[in-house]
């Protein structure tokens, strides 16, 4: 992965603003990822979420936590439809790294670290990810990687 992608998370705009449900996007590839994501964040906030606001104020009327919950279940849809409606799988990275070094294979310190978590039902992949969402929004946090190698393994290698 490039710099470009490997510093990509998924960053709102300011809470409580006009732009408070978009997400920062910059030039470039995982930019398409991000309008993707983008997408189910404003369906969820129009549509899915319970409020008594109306449509417009239902996308600027949110904080720091609803952007958060707006992500996860962001996140966990196109997952749990990856894995066929009957899993998720959510990739995060760990401090320590894992396998053993091989002439084969060119370690990239990302990889080596991720983890990976299996979940049979949709409700508990979601509560994973929200309590994770700093993983995903955090910087450095390599976020946009993370989303996409979750989509793989959801999917599986054979799909």
């Amino acid at each position: 992965f490039s710099c470009e992608w490997a510093r990509a998370t998924f960053r709102f705009r300011q809470p409580y603003s006009d732009l408070a449900y978009a997400l920062e996007a910059g030039q470039g590839g995982p930019r398409a990822v991000l309008m993707a994501v983008q997408a189910h964040v404003i369906k969820y906030l129009l549509f899915e979420r319970d409020t008594e606001d109306t449509h417009l104020q239902r996308l600027c009327r949110i904080g720091r936590r609803e952007q958060g919950e707006a992500l996860a279940m962001a996140l966990v849809n196109p997952l749990w439809a990856a894995g066929g409606g009957r899993r998720a799988v959510v990739c995060l990275l760990t401090a320590a790294t894992h396998g053993l070094p091989s002439p084969d294979y060119r370690a990239d310190n990302l990889a080596e670290r991720l983890q990976l978590f299996e979940f049979s039902e949709k409700a508990a992949a979601q509560e994973f990810i929200f309590d994770h969402i700093n993983s995903f929004r955090g910087e450095g946090g390599h976020g946009v990687i993370l989303f996409l190698c979750s989509l793989l393994f959801s999917r599986t290698l054979e799909r």
